[in-house]
């Protein structure tokens, strides 16, 4: 039987630094994550079982449903899952705590009869997965931020530029992505940071080549705020300076 052709939307995540954490540690933090992966989509209305679902090692590559809105990929879906693991790396020490990157893109891929999943989308999705931008970006945030997000022109084009009801586009940045053989524009952005990511110029010398917890020090991280979105009808907006100022909002 031949594949199938179908479009669809893909989400892509991956857990920073997981290297020589050991198996114990590894294990625990993939659960956390699947877990909040599931959550997270159910909130955003996507049944977790209906997804095709690819185990990556350390994170997850999630095929989404026909017919999926793909704005729903970045709002609720990326809020939901943030504040999931903050609230879990609140407890956590420092080899069970969690930060990931996160990779969307959308575009026809073939679906094989056991439910496997092949084409060029597939690949464009590993590059913008372990793209230098998401890695630093990450990096240089505070703690606080638990997840960066690196989107195609394409998949930017479809959702973010319409300015839909939680997304905001003036907290994305536009980046040159030069990944082995894939060169084209994508769009940079730190769920729950109240502006656009700043982005440290690389060292050319240095330039990473893979997630190691020997890693250099990140650069001096930037002032900023903070922005909790729940699933109810309220917006809690916190400075680094304590201070919480909490708006409600009518449904949506």
């Amino acid at each position: 039987m031949e594949p199938r052709l179908e479009h669809r939307a893909l989400l892509a995540v991956d857990i920073a630094h997981s290297a020589a954490r050991g198996n114990v540690a590894l294990h625990r933090i993939r659960d956390v994550l699947r877990e909040s992966l599931r959550e997270a989509l159910e909130e955003s209305g996507i049944d977790w079982d209906t997804c095709l679902r690819d185990d990556l090692g350390d994170g997850f590559r999630i095929t989404a449903p026909p017919g999926v809105r793909k704005r729903r990929l970045i709002h609720p879906l990326l809020p939901e899952l943030a504040v999931r693991l903050r609230a879990h790396n609140r407890m956590a020490g420092p080899l069970t705590s969690i930060r990931v990157r996160v990779a969307l893109h959308a575009g026809d891929v073939c679906l094989g009869p056991d439910g496997q999943v092949t084409g060029r989308p597939l690949e464009v999705l590993a590059r913008l997965l372990d793209a230098r931008q998401a890695r630093a970006a990450l990096d240089a945030a505070p703690d606080t931020v638990t997840a960066s997000l690196l989107i195609s022109q394409h998949f930017y084009d479809e959702t973010v530029r319409h300015g839909y009801p939680g997304i905001e586009p003036e907290t994305f940045s536009k980046v040159a992505l030069v990944e082995k053989e894939h060169a084209a524009d994508a769009w940079l952005h730190l769920p729950g940071y109240a502006s656009a990511p700043r982005v440290p110029e690389p060292d050319a010398t240095t330039a990473p080549t893979g997630d190691s917890p020997a890693a250099p020090a990140p650069p001096a991280r930037a002032p900023g705020k903070m922005i909790n979105r729940a699933s109810g009808n309220g917006v809690v907006y916190a400075t680094q300076n304590g201070t919480q100022n909490i708006h409600l909002t009518r449904g949506q």
